[in-house]
């Protein structure tokens, strides 16, 4: 029987992030995909213009109609949008804690857009503290969940200590904007891991996104965490490698 994943995130209509293309890596790993939208963008492969966030009634009565008729295997988390969903996902969080759970802390657009009030970065990783399996930062997100710029090595594996206690869950601290290198950072509570990899002159919209629903479907295949995002890791260098090339800014082509 074919495994079923979700993805709760925002709709992003290049399709070179967010939902859609959560279910395009779903879809290339051999899951059935199924998506709660929270929200719709306004962009296009390089910049997000605007956005309306769905209303939290909404985005839980889409939640609880999948739940109903489908036995899920794991959930990946990104953008909310509002600081009025984190009720919504604290209570999704809670009920499949049992299940690999990630999440993408999708709080800033590349092109510098907020996704999500800033006040809100706090309350919503209280609300998922515990419920979690793996929340995966860029080295923005780590820098505005602590307050302190992220940008070396050791600063990493401060910041993924740290974030891992405030989440009590592993987190993964995704440097693909290190100077010079590119390394991911796991701790998973006891011991960190590093994922390094040759630094390509070249960025592809919608890596976060490429990467979380990617170590979901590993996770959800059973690998351990180490080795989901060790895979996970490898996947997005080889989409770097090989991107779609049919928009201002390239595409991961899965």
């Amino acid at each position: 029987m074919r495994k079923v994943l979700l993805t709760v995130a925002g709709f992003d209509p290049s399709s070179g992030a967010g939902a859609t293309l959560d279910l395009r890596v779903f879809r290339h790993f051999g899951y059935h995909g199924l998506a709660v939208l929270t929200g719709i963008t306004v962009q296009n492969s390089s910049r997000v213009y605007g956005y309306r966030t769905l209303p939290p009634r909404l985005v839980l009565e889409q939640y609880r109609r999948i739940k109903s008729d489908f036995r899920l295997s794991g959930i990946k988390i990104g953008m909310l949008g509002s600081k009025k969903i984190i009720p919504v996902i604290g209570e999704i969080a809670r009920e499949n804690r049992s299940l690999p759970l990630v999440v993408d802390p999708v709080f800033r657009s590349s092109s510098g857009r907020w996704l999500l009030e800033k006040s809100a970065l706090q309350p919503y990783l209280k609300a998922i503290s515990g419920k979690i399996t793996l929340i995966t930062p860029n080295l923005n997100e780590a820098s505005l969940i602590l307050g302190e710029k992220i940008d070396r090595l050791k600063k990493m594996e401060e910041a993924a200590r740290s974030i891992s206690h405030l989440t009590s869950s592993a987190c993964l601290v995704k440097g693909g904007h290190l100077q010079g290198m590119a390394v991911d950072i796991l701790f998973d509570g006891r011991r960190f891991y590093h994922f390094q990899k040759k630094k390509l002159p070249l960025e592809v919209h919608g890596s976060g996104c490429f990467l979380s629903s990617t170590l979901l479907c590993f996770l959800a295949e059973g690998c351990s965490l180490p080795e989901a995002c060790r895979q996970a890791s490898a996947a997005v260098y080889r989409g770097l490698q090989t991107p779609l090339k049919i928009s201002r800014r390239p595409l991961f082509d899965i």
